[in-house]
């Protein structure tokens, strides 16, 4: 099937089943698309076993290769949508708080997971190399904060509240990615790993990509700051985010971590001072636009890729495992900065609602994906998928009544 065929039938399937869950379910979008694509999926499955055939399935799902297409396409979009939202003033105000939970909420998850993977798994008769254990640590740490900002709007949370949710998602998408590469290089043997060249992987990938973000973003500011013309400046902002996304690769430098930066400057200081209403209404329609149908794809992809997976029997011991793993290691890892900083007392239930909505998503399942051929990339796939999977639908769907519950006792104070 060719590139156009394979878009024409993923947003007409992505349509229907918006008009099925808007329609009859009524879950939130991106969890209503999941569910539907995997309950179809599972009955194919199903149908498989009684006989019928389902391999034209399982070469269009095949064919759409997922990691490629969120990693190289659709993420720069999802990213610099959501950070035309953040506030760079409330950013600022908590760069030292959200910075911490950040680097520290990244590391401490990818090392817990891997120790209490490498010990636990070999219980159920699963020996994973311990590389291989920071692999799938390193993977599945970075949160999807699509689901949960949505919901703490909806629930006018306060904003310190928001802001520090939104800012660790943002940013942690691309500090997880630069580890993953580093693990990934050392399980490879294609790289040495060391404190020098762990270092200068972080300086090309994290300060190299938010310096680029910065320079391209300065530079669509101006070019849009020069003329007042709606059309022209949102084709500016594709540019930037197509353009700049592949320039980040080329150099080597962290596209996610470039998007978020001038996601971030355009978002304020150019929708500020660069832009009339008219072009900011505009360009907040089109992005918002962007936003729902990226978000629409994407889960729907994550709902029909367990047609690609291949599940073992000895993996389910595995995968009872992993989940309460990736929920202590996410626990811990938001806990001790949270007694460091003492952000309970300025942000209560911080804790709990860092925790239980730090959501798992497409970013985890195309890592996970892009592994190199090996004999523990199977199950190491199938993991990430169960995680992300139980993620989206129990912990999304549970979520808006613990934040109903914790947010009724929400009194805001002066932030550390």
């Amino acid at each position: 099937m060719n590139a156009f065929n394979l878009i024409a039938l993923v947003l007409t399937l992505a349509a229907v089943s918006s008009y099925v869950n808007h329609r009859f379910i009524k879950l939130p979008v991106s969890i209503g698309l999941m569910l539907i694509a995997l309950v179809c999926s599972l009955l194919l499955i199903l149908a498989n076993h009684l006989g019928l055939q389902i391999a034209f399935a399982k070469e269009i799902v095949g064919g759409i290769k997922f990691d490629r297409t969120l990693m190289q396409g659709m993420l720069s979009f999802l990213l610099f949508a959501g950070a035309l939202n953040v506030d760079v003033e409330s950013l600022l105000k908590h760069k030292w708080t959200i910075t911490i939970f950040t680097f520290f909420g990244v590391i401490a998850s990818t090392v817990i997971i891997a120790v209490l993977g490498w010990l636990l798994f070999d219980c159920v008769g699963i020996r994973l190399p311990f590389v291989q254990c920071l692999l799938f640590g390193a993977l599945i740490s970075p949160t999807d904060p699509v689901a949960v900002l949505a919901l703490l709007k909806e629930l006018h949370a306060p904003r310190t509240l928001e802001i520090k949710i939104a800012g660790e998602a943002l940013f942690n998408d691309g500090l997880a990615i630069v580890v993953f590469i580093t693990v990934a290089g050392a399980a490879s043997g294609h790289s040495q790993v060391d404190m020098a060249s762990v270092g200068l992987l972080f300086f090309q990938e994290a300060i190299g990509g938010v310096c680029l973000g910065l320079v391209l973003g300065w530079v669509t500011y101006f070019l849009v700051k020069s003329i007042d013309q709606y059309q022209v400046e949102i084709l500016l902002t594709l540019a930037l985010v197509t353009g700049g996304y592949a320039l980040a690769n080329a150099l080597n430098t962290s596209g996610p971590l470039a998007t978020v930066t001038a996601g971030i400057l355009i978002g304020n200081r150019g929708r500020r001072l660069a832009m009339s209403e008219t072009t900011r209404q505009h360009l907040n329609m089109f992005w918002e636009l962007i936003d729902e149908i990226m978000n629409a794809v994407l889960f729907m992809l994550i709902g029909v890729e367990v047609l690609d997976l291949s599940f073992e029997n000895r993996y389910w011991l595995a995968i009872a495992l992993a989940l309460p793993i990736v929920l202590a290691a996410r626990w811990v890892s938001v806990l001790i900065p949270a007694l460091v900083l003492r952000t309970g007392r300025s942000t209560p239930h911080l804790v709990t609602i860092m925790t239980w909505g730090g959501l798992r998503g497409g970013i985890s399942v195309a890592l996970a994906l892009s592994l190199a051929d090996n004999p523990y990339r199977n199950f190491i796939v199938t993991i990430t998928y169960a995680v992300v999977v139980f993620s989206i639908l129990v912990q999304g769907l549970t979520t808006p009544m613990l934040l109903r519950r914790t947010l009724n006792s929400y009194r805001p104070q002066s932030c550390p």
